[in-house]
């Protein structure tokens, strides 16, 4: 990921059920990984047992005690913006050993120019039944940039950041994209008798294709930077002539096609 070893200590920010950490293990890495919810601790731990050497902490990443611990690399993967933006990447920065790697991984649904239609087309039963974003569906992937580089130069802490953009894809049948649905906070917040008409329309639109599957793309984006100096806990230090760490991630989606390579 950022050019270490087996054996390397990562920091990861907010494990959930442990999807990331386990690409994170079979690279051999040591994980300590906070996280705030207990369910889902009680849920990783259960995935990840037998699997490497990974201590799971109910604790929020901000307040996590780490009693003088540092890592090669800090990772938030799709985590980073439940944190609090005042005090994230000093955190961060004061966890990393000298020449660490923050690593933030966001995830957002995109329609490049050979995508499903399908994206499109359902627009317009988020228009005539809702829940929808008024962005009239997915945006192409070039439109899209890195949402945290800017803090992350602007914090003083870390070298330029650079970053990696993966453009993957997923067949869905219709339960299995309603499923998918059914994690959206729009969904979940919307009234229980407007999901149901919008899934039950979704879902004729999916079984009537020829395929009766939609493909899905989404764009990951790795940002990363190295520590580029000593934090201290009362003002940030300026940037340091650092320069980047290559990072390829290895926690996405298997058996998809990211840029084109299969997985």
């Amino acid at each position: 990921m950022t050019g270490a070893g087996p054996g390397a200590e990562v920091l990861e920010v907010g494990a959930g059920t442990g999807q990331a950490t386990r690409g994170l293990l079979e690279h051999g890495w040591r994980v300590v990984a906070p996280e705030p919810g207990r369910q889902l601790a009680v849920v990783a731990r259960r995935v990840l047992a037998g699997r490497g050497e990974v201590d799971l902490v109910v604790s929020p990443f901000e307040r996590w005690q780490a009693d003088g611990r540092t890592f090669d690399v800090v990772l938030a993967a799709t985590s980073w913006h439940w944190l609090d933006p005042r005090v994230a990447h000093r955190r961060a920065a004061e966890l990393l050993r000298p020449a660490g790697c923050l690593a933030i991984v966001t995830t957002e649904h995109v329609l490049p120019p050979d995508g499903d239609d399908f994206l499109r087309q359902v627009q317009r039963v988020y228009e005539e039944v809702g829940p929808g974003d008024g962005q009239g569906g997915p945006r192409p992937p070039g439109a899209v940039k890195a949402p945290d580089v800017a803090a992350m130069r602007d914090s003083g802490l870390f070298a330029e950041p650079i970053v990696h953009r993966y453009v993957w894809g997923q067949e869905y049948t219709s339960e299995q994209y309603l499923a998918l649905l059914s994690t959206y906070s729009g969904h979940i917040a919307a009234a229980p008798q407007r999901r149901t008409t919008s899934f039950t329309r979704i879902r004729e639109l999916i079984d009537a294709r020829p395929s009766a599957t939609v493909r899905k793309h989404h764009l990951t984006m790795l940002q990363a930077a190295r520590r580029s100096g000593r934090p201290t806990r009362n003002r940030p230090e300026p940037g340091g002539g650092s320069r980047p760490v290559a990072i390829d991630f290895s926690g996405r989606p298997t058996r998809r096609t990211v840029s084109g390579i299969r997985t």
